[in-house]
């Protein structure tokens, strides 16, 4: 894969940020300098950031590296603030504090529409009900790295920190040196003098930690040396040489290894299981019945003193699978059915102004009488699995009433909890390392291994035990991107643009499932409307007098969890099809009708027509092949994409991504490219291969033969365009995935005229469906 990377500069609001203390929301987030442990000789300044003695700055890193590069770019704003190299930034894992907590994710998880959250549009309700669920995410606590939050929700808190510290350790060497702060000058991490003095941080550590700050400015975007400059990963060295130690890689004296088997029907459990016969074999030393843990199916794992040995012995094991429950509404589990009762239930919504409208404005059946035409179409996406590279595996050690857990999670404040609950002890009891984890896409929200790993600990004398999942179990049982169906609806003036617009989408909702598994406590009996189902839809940015978008949610019984992009990875297909078709109804350009219908947003305009220009959208492309276009706003950031496609023995064959995005203030645009490539690659395996199939309550993909995801050979020349901005950060993370496939059908339907509006669009190329 070649990789082009752009920078571009653009006008955008700034200045300096100045936060007093009085101006942080409830309880501020620095935390006191007791907040981190201290060691040979180390001087904390606050809940973040401590000097050791040769003047290096630890930082106290509480989000977790699953590829995305977050260990280099937050420790890239404590070094702009503190003036230090990259390089002289270490970093150590977050301890429990509630200050560690992700309040940025569960602010931005509102279902509130991206414009009243623009700078003096949002209404006293909007602001009141954001001031309530930052109160509360600080409150809670949780630490969790999702939503393509990170460097959001670090965005302010670190730099604050940093800054503090800063103002510190300048203030001590005043003192020391009897000289105006504002004299003093820092170079690479040495405050100096012109008169002579000099001290490094590491000298002056001790009496900056006596000092108190009541005002803190951060620096302003004019005098940033680092950020906005890309810097090399700091996490990159040990993944070549083999040195990084994710997860799976975890080794302890006495270490035994269990693997794990589970019921194949989803929701059924183990009956009479075979243990003698696995115990005979070579290496075995016990088998533990696993029940239905944090909304895992039941099932058995063998231990054994190496994997190999408990791998064998749990594929040989005979046992007998009982059935779950029979359900007489739903009986078991088939995705073809429940994808024909998801069709069913959004076109009910969308003729009787049913499920939970998320958006409406307007009058929109008077809009659609006056209307010169009127067009509708429904579109389909299927389950996906995560398929991360890494296992899934956990490792745990219980002795003596305390619990140890090594895992690659994303959720240390949820794997603390459920380890806790398994074994039955307070939650100061169970100490979580977090390693790196080796791709999570959401699938490391879930918490399930961890407590099955918990509850095997608990049954070997205090030997650690390594859980590890057999490729077979993951894809088997996952917690899947739920599988949707949308009816989309416009109704024309003469000129085909849009005077009216409904759309109803039916799925089910993950926010509830996920609460009940991990957050038991949080979960009530009544399902609220939940952002994730609609995200995409109802936060359109496109000019449409009369609007109601509405979700009707399902609950299928298939166990739903979050994936790369969440709702916006099929709502963006559904959308930006249809936008698609809306410009071929009016014989205009797909570029200059998105235009159109983007009068009042700039920033969208601008995304649009940086990609367009890039990619050569006025130009004919190379014989043979054709472009589409997509645009969609996610996490924060404004991507569009233009992929240009031909025709490979009747499928589709991608050669060229062009992306733009703006992300507001960009860290490290290596970075950003970075991950736009990686949210390209990911939206085209799942646009033109993945799904998930379902018979008889048994998914039916087992392993990647059957679950093909993109090959190097067939990954496309990929080029990232950066609009440079200063307003807050955006995600990159996420935002690259949700606008590949809708562009990639679009260049189908351009290159021949076949308008696919199922996922994957492989199996509809070749056998499209009745409607594509």
């Amino acid at each position: 894969m070649k990789r082009r990377t752009f920078l571009l500069s653009a006008a955008g609001t700034g200045g300096a940020l100045v936060v007093g203390w009085g101006l942080l929301p409830p309880r501020s987030r620095l935390g006191s300098r007791n907040s981190l442990p201290v060691r040979d000789g180390q001087v904390g300044l606050n809940g973040w950031i401590k000097i050791d003695r040769r003047g290096r700055v630890i930082l106290a890193m509480h989000r977790s590296e699953m590829g995305q590069g977050v260990h280099t770019a937050l420790p890239m704003l404590v070094a702009e603030e503190l003036d230090v190299p990259l390089d002289q930034v270490l970093l150590e894992p977050a301890g429990p504090e509630s200050i560690y907590g992700n309040v940025a994710m569960f602010v931005g998880s509102l279902p509130i529409h991206p414009a009243e959250r623009e700078p003096d549009h949002g209404s006293a309700a909007v602001r009141l009900t954001e001031w309530m669920v930052t109160k509360l995410a600080r409150e809670m606590g949780i630490n969790v790295t999702g939503g393509s939050s990170s460097v959001a929700d670090a965005w302010d808190v670190l730099r604050t920190a940093a800054a503090t510290a800063r103002a510190q350790l300048l203030g001590a060497a005043a003192l020391q040196w009897r000289l105006p702060v504002d004299e003093l000058r820092i170079i690479d991490g040495v405050i100096s003098h012109a008169s002579g003095p000099s001290a490094h941080f590491g000298e002056l550590a001790r009496r900056a930690a006596a000092l108190s700050v009541s005002e803190v400015r951060v620096k302003p975007p004019q005098t940033w040396r680092l950020i906005g400059r890309s810097a090399p990963r700091t996490d990159v060295p040990a993944k070549v040489d083999g040195s990084a130690r994710y997860g799976i890689d975890v080794r302890l004296p006495g270490m035994r290894y269990a693997a794990v088997r589970m019921c194949p029907m989803l929701g059924g459990s183990p009956g009479r299981i075979g243990v003698d016969e696995a115990l005979r074999r070579p290496g075995v030393e016990r088998v533990v019945r696993l029940g239905p843990i944090a909304g895992s199916t039941a099932g058995v794992a063998v231990v054994a003193r190496t994997y190999w040995h408990a791998l064998q012995a749990v594929d040989a094991m005979p046992v007998e699978w009982r059935a779950p429950p029979h359900d007489p509404q739903r009986g078991l589990l088939d995705s073809s059915a429940i994808a024909a009762a998801l069709e069913q239930a959004a076109r009910q919504a969308l003729a009787e102004d049913g499920g939970h409208a998320f958006h409406r404005r307007g009058d929109v059946a008077r809009a659609e009488q006056g209307a010169a035409r009127v067009v509708e179409q429904v579109y389909h996406a299927p389950y996906l699995a995560h398929a991360t590279m890494e296992p899934i595996n956990c490792t745990a050690r219980v002795q003596d009433g305390q619990v140890e857990v090594w895992a690659p999670t994303q959720v240390p404040t949820l794997a603390r909890q459920v380890a806790a609950r398994v074994a039955g002890v307070p939650p100061e009891r169970v100490t979580v390392h977090v390693t790196l984890v080796g791709g999570g896409f959401g699938r490391r929200l879930e918490v399930d291994h961890v407590g099955q790993a918990v509850r095997v600990a608990m049954e070997t004398g205090g030997k650690p035990v390594q859980l590890i999942w057999p490729r077979e179990e993951d894809l088997m049982h996952d917690f899947y991107r739920p599988a949707g169906a949308a009816v989309l609806r416009a109704a024309l003036d003469a000129q085909g643009l849009p005077v009216a617009l409904r759309i109803a989408s039916a799925g089910d909702a993950i926010t509830p499932r996920w609460l009940e598994r991990g957050l038991p406590a949080f979960a009530g009996p009544v399902d609220l409307p939940d952002k994730t189902a609609s995200e995409g839809l109802f936060d359109l940015p496109y000019q449409v007098p009369h609007q109601r978008i509405a979700h009707a949610a399902t609950h299928s019984g298939v166990p739903v969890g979050y994936w790369r992009s969440v709702g916006h990875s099929h709502n963006a297909f559904f959308s930006e099809s249809f936008i698609d078709e809306l410009a071929f109804e009016a014989r205009q350009d797909p570029v200059a009708y998105r235009l159109a219908l983007l009068r009042d947003k700039p920033r969208h305009q601008a995304v649009l027509r940086l990609a367009a220009e890039r990619a050569g959208w006025d130009r004919p492309p190379p014989p043979g092949r054709a472009r589409g276009v997509a645009l969609h706003e996610s996490f924060g950031s404004i991507v569009a994409e233009v992929v240009e496609v031909s025709a490979r023995q009747g499928r589709p064959q991608v050669h060229r991504v062009v992306c733009a995005i703006d992300c507001g203030a960009v860290v490290n645009p290596g970075i950003v490219a970075q991950q736009m490539e990686s949210g390209v690659i990911f939206g085209l395996s799942a646009a033109l291969h993945g799904r998930i199939d379902i018979r008889g309550g048994i998914v039916q993909q087992r392993n990647y033969p059957d679950h093909p995801v993109l090959t190097l050979a067939d990954t496309p020349v990929i080029e990232t365009h950066i609009v440079r901005s200063q307003r807050a950060p955006g995600g990159v993370g996420e935002p690259g995935t949700p606008p590949v496939a809708p562009a990639l059908a679009n260049a189908w339907f351009a290159l021949t005229g076949q308008r696919l509006r199922r996922l994957p669009l492989l199996g509809a190329a070749s056998a499209p469906h009745p409607g594509n």
